[in-house]
């Protein structure tokens, strides 16, 4: 892989590895993030889809730029660890039978269809904790609602494009719910607080 930085800003940068996104990028740009951290010049570090977005200290852009590289090429030897998590999920959103219509497709095969994959965690964004998933079944890839619902319950399963994500909290949401689950995405007294990381793989199980 191959790794470039320029400037994102007055005072941030944006690393850029080249090739698709995959399980191997993302827990690359993870394990990356959490090095750079802890550089004085660092305020934030943010892994998205392919790139890192690094806040810095203003005046000390040139000198982690420099870091960045010199950690990307550190990390390059390691490989990071494969984390799973086994999420249990209850089918019973409310889109669930509207997105088998859809695609012409009976209930139970899709959700046979969406269990099947080990998704992987691209990034986390759009409100703590949550995570965009990887993995999903071509044949349920769907776009957004026209109309977003003003509320999502926290723990809702939902698919929105190529994505699969979970609300970790209750909030606006605009993708196809499609189940729910007990687990707890984001707790702010936990550390980490959200339970998923980019890299990290996640595996549905199914309640019923």
């Amino acid at each position: 892989m191959r790794a470039r930085v320029n400037p994102y800003g007055e005072e941030a940068l944006l690393l850029e590895i080249d090739g698709e996104a995959g399980r191997a990028k993302q827990a690359r740009l993870e394990a990356l993030a959490r090095a750079i951290r802890s550089d004085p010049g660092v305020r934030e570090a943010v892994v998205g889809l392919g790139n890192l977005g690094v806040l810095v200290v203003r005046g000390s852009r040139q000198r982690v730029a420099t870091a960045l590289l010199e950690v990307f090429a550190e990390e390059a030897a390691a490989s990071p660890p494969e984390r799973i998590h086994e999420i249990p999920i209850r089918y019973d959103g409310e889109d669930l039978e509207e997105i088998a219509a859809l695609h012409g497709l009976s209930v139970e095969e899709t959700i046979a269809r969406h269990l099947a994959p080990l998704y992987s965690v691209a990034f986390v964004g759009f409100a703590p904790g949550f995570a965009y998933l990887l993995g999903l079944d071509p044949r349920l890839v769907t776009p957004r609602r026209m109309q977003p619902r003003v509320r999502v319950p926290a723990g809702s399963l939902a698919i929105g494009d190529s994505f699969t994500g979970i609300y970790p909290i209750a909030s606006p949401g605009g993708w196809h719910l499609l189940g729910a689950t007990t687990s707890v995405l984001f707790d702010p007294q936990r550390r980490p607080a959200a339970l998923l990381a980019a890299g990290d793989r996640v595996r549905f199980v199914r309640e019923r």
